[in-house]
């Protein structure tokens, strides 16, 4: 059996969802949580360190899927060509057992009716045979997705199989690799603390009356529960309507 894989290139991806739209039009995908790629950007830390994270994620495509051993009804197999995970639609009754097994929470689901029929990315095998890739590798302008044999990834790109805040890759043994996010380097270098105490006050100009514009460093860099709204990944959300919110861009 043959072994093809993704490659996400975190310190690329701009979180612009195109390869999200890109597949939803390839694929005939009503709007909504019906997403066979899906974008997810959640914030960490506080000023000023703070940091920023994307991450694209398909179906992985693993080499132990889970979600094929969780199936009740057999609905899910695995190709032997290029080693795709696929969902046989006549035969899913949407138990969502699958969905449970899966650590990425790759399974879609159009809504949350009980007996909603599970889909997935389908590495576009339609794509494939026709020595093309799949569709959200080209449509990403940044060039943070790449595809191919996996040998081939690995020998590029390297092993890295798991990014901050993800599930352990010896789960499932995900047919994907991964660049981490390059950190934050200073551009100037500069005194924080005396920064702060510049900042604190109003400057010259300003009513001697004028209160500080904060009282200690803490009120500006921590950052009270509940402030953030993606303060997190969630790969697995709760319904439809939890899921549109972690997986669309607010900003």
């Amino acid at each position: 059996m043959g072994q093809y894989g993704f490659y996400f290139d975190q310190s690329r991806c701009v979180g612009c969802n195109a390869c999200v739209a890109a597949c939803k039009q390839w694929h005939n995908l009503p709007p909504g949580p019906q997403k066979w790629i899906r974008v997810y950007q959640w914030e960490k830390g506080a000023f000023p360190g703070i940091q920023l994270h994307f991450l694209a994620i398909p179906c992985y495509h693993c080499r132990k899927p889970k979600c094929l051993q969780a199936c009740p009804n057999r609905a899910i197999f695995k190709e032997d060509r290029y080693g795709a995970v696929l969902i046989d639609p006549q035969k899913c009754r949407g138990s969502r057992k699958c969905w449970l097994a899966c650590p990425y929470g790759s399974i879609s689901f159009a809504s949350d009716q009980p007996g909603e029929t599970a889909s997935k990315c389908t590495m576009c095998l339609d794509r494939l045979q026709e020595g093309k890739k799949p569709i959200c590798v080209i449509s990403c302008s940044m060039r943070a997705l790449e595809f191919g044999p996996l040998e081939e990834l690995v020998s590029e790109f390297g092993q890295l199989r798991q990014l901050e805040d993800m599930p352990s890759p010896a789960i499932t043994n995900p047919s994907v690799l991964f660049k981490t996010r390059e950190a934050k380097k200073a551009i100037l270098p500069w005194d924080f603390q005396k920064a702060m105490e510049l900042w604190k006050k109003r400057g010259p100009y300003a009513p001697k009356d004028a209160p500080d514009l904060f009282a200690n460093l803490g009120e500006i860099t921590q950052v009270p529960p509940n402030t953030i709204g993606h303060d997190r990944l969630v790969l697995k959300a709760r319904n439809v309507e939890e899921f549109m919110y972690y997986t669309t861009d607010h900003d």
